[in-house]
């Protein structure tokens, strides 16, 4: 008889075991579950916290807390909203970059003729007419326009201001300049003499 309580109490003591065992893998796949809807709650949470127009007051349904279909649309209109801005600053930094070049070929010009005028101040002086002046300045807009004209949409600012700083850039080079102001000069002196 000893044996066959043996065997008993070993079937009492395996028993239990199980059970525990059981209860061990329910109460960790419940705790895995319950972190799991924990994480996706603080997404959601962290999102409606990040969004600005989940955390806009919409009036209509009063102060009840945002669907989660709400906060994920919410946040892919954001989104797209954030990738929009990011092309429009994207294309003003390429406008301002442009502008930067033209200013700085305006600069280098500018520079020159200070240069020019600091190591010859009085050369010219008193031998050009007035007339003869507006003469060289209205031939070189005239060319200048040429390819203004040709060069430039005025269909939207935005394209405008894109075209006049390629404009500037291909042609209002220097050398491009140069080449103009002596085909006026070489024009006019044809003209005077």
């Amino acid at each position: 008889t000893v044996p066959l309580a043996d065997d008993e109490d070993s079937d009492y003591h395996q028993e239990p075991y199980k059970e525990s065992y059981k209860d061990q893998r329910r109460r960790a796949h419940t705790q895995a579950e319950q972190k799991r809807r924990d994480a996706i709650k603080k997404g959601y949470d962290d999102l409606q916290a990040i969004v600005p127009t989940c955390q806009q007051q919409d009036f209509s349904i009063g102060s009840q807390k945002l669907s989660k279909a709400i906060v994920l649309q919410k946040t892919i209109d954001y989104i797209q909203f954030l990738h929009k801005e990011k092309k429009k600053q994207e294309e003003e930094v390429s406008t301002l970059r442009k502008d930067v070049m033209a200013l700085k070929i305006m600069k280098v010009n500018y520079e020159q003729i200070v240069k020019a005028h600091q190591d010859n101040p009085s050369e010219g002086k008193d031998q050009v007419s007035d007339q003869v002046k507006f003469n060289v300045f209205q031939g070189i807009m005239d060319s200048l326009f040429q390819s203004f004209n040709a060069s430039i949409s005025v269909t939207s600012f935005q394209e405008l201001s894109a075209c006049v700083f390629s404009w500037i850039e291909e042609h209002c080079k220097p050398q491009t300049l140069r080449d103009i102001v002596i085909g006026v000069l070489h024009q006019l002196k044809s003209q005077l003499y």
